[in-house]
């Protein structure tokens, strides 16, 4: 396992807590790893608050940051940056020891600011999430970005294919459905949210084999949007440690027939070759969406005022004023993320035995979570790490370019 899984997912859980049930999308990791980048500056209460909320003794986390940084995962494009007014001596330590790629320099105005945020994003990001002040001191930043294309693109489908029960399916004219091949889909049962519908569509690998897997997990609506958060952060760390894993896999021949808000459950005579003549498909519609948010990470929970403390103190400054922020976008398509690619297989075979099918559509037509984690098939730092999550409440229309 990813030694940050843990400690990742408990400050994940803090930042979308602090979200709420809001149409949202954030990067716990990129807030952690620049909260770690921190950390070796702390000493006595400062040092404790910041093993808090960083969930690992900062030292460690610190060189868990640096190795993530020195190394990029070849589908999140990583960056940092430290701009000072004055560089103090007494920073020297801390300023050698950030990672040997970071962006060093006196500190610019926010014009400046706006367009390394744009330039590091690919234009994804417009605008810095800080104002830089008369009394800014220094801004420590960094920036993950992400641009991929499904390995096996989605279908459309009509809007009402959600089911009746959501208020989506009248608002919207099409979603997407799972193609025949290529993505995952099945029930889970899960600690905190009970059962959940899963949905997980790979990107399309480099020469490497790096990847990256985005999960869509969906819950009982009264479940709270935490708990399901949790959830998906969990199936998507396990389901990309596998390519054909399901984990927490229940059965379709353990649910009852008949529709529900989270599936319509089926069943017909078929031909298989499964041991027992009972065979489990199971296919998922959900919509297109994007998100634009902005985090406020000022707030002592998320580790940033321990910080301000610890540096503070290397500079004789005492109870320092600060800022910290986070801006994050995410888009969710039929193709992948700003990009096209379509490739298809077939094959036919003789006759199997006769049996029967249970085949389970999956609908995703009320708020759900969504995890995007890298995977490494050489088991390197970045596998099966949470990048991105987001709470889907607003939905979006299918654009008509995608269509069809």
């Amino acid at each position: 396992m990813t030694p940050l899984r843990a400690p990742l997912a408990r400050y994940a859980e803090r930042l979308h807590r602090a979200a709420g049930d809001t149409h949202h999308v954030a990067s716990p990791l990129g807030a952690w790893l620049l909260l770690a980048l921190t950390g070796p500056t702390a000493t006595g209460d400062a040092r404790a608050a910041l093993a808090e909320a960083l969930g690992a003794d900062p030292d460690d986390a610190a060189a868990e940051a640096r190795a993530l940084l020195a190394a990029p995962h070849p589908m999140v494009a990583a960056a940092t940056a430290l701009w000072e007014r004055t560089p103090a001596a007494e920073l020297a330590a801390w300023r050698a020891a950030l990672p040997e790629d970071t962006e060093r320099g006196a500190l610019p105005d926010q014009a400046a600011l706006d367009a390394w945020a744009r330039e590091r994003t690919g234009g994804l990001i417009e605008r810095f999430p800080v104002d830089v002040a008369p009394d800014t001191l220094l801004l420590l930043a960094s920036a993950l970005a992400t641009r991929v294309s499904w390995a096996d693109p989605f279908d459309t489908a009509p809007g009402a294919e959600l089911g009746a029960g959501s208020a989506w399916s009248s608002r919207l004219r099409q979603v997407l459905r799972t193609p025949s091949f290529g993505h995952r889909c099945w029930v889970s049962a899960t600690g905190r949210a009970g059962d959940v519908v899963v949905h997980a569509v790979p990107a399309g690998t480099g020469d490497d084999g790096a990847g990256m897997l985005v999960v869509s997990v969906a819950a009982a609506a009264e479940v709270p949007a935490a708990d399901v958060l949790a959830a998906a952060q969990e199936l998507a760390s396990a389901a990309a440690f596998a390519p054909d894993a399901v984990p927490g896999h229940r059965s379709l021949f353990d649910l009852p027939l008949g529709e529900t808000p989270l599936w319509a459950l089926r069943e017909e005579p078929t031909r298989t070759y499964a041991a027992d003549g009972r065979e489990e498909r199971a296919t998922a519609v959900l919509p297109c969406w994007s998100a634009q948010s902005r985090h406020d990470l000022t707030a002592p929970g998320f580790g940033f005022d321990a910080a301000a403390r610890a540096l503070g103190e290397l500079l004789g400054l005492t109870g320092p004023e600060f800022d910290a922020a986070q801006s994050a976008v995410a888009r969710f398509g039929r193709y992948g993320f700003e990009a096209a690619a379509v490739t298809a297989f077939g094959r036919a075979t003789a006759l199997p035995p006769e049996g029967v099918a249970r085949i389970a559509e999956l609908r995703f037509g009320h708020p759900y979570a969504v995890v995007a984690v890298t995977t490494d098939p050489a088991g390197g730092p970045w596998h099966a790490l949470p990048v991105y999550s987001a709470w889907v409440a607003d939905p979006e229309e299918l654009p008509a370019d995608e269509a069809g």
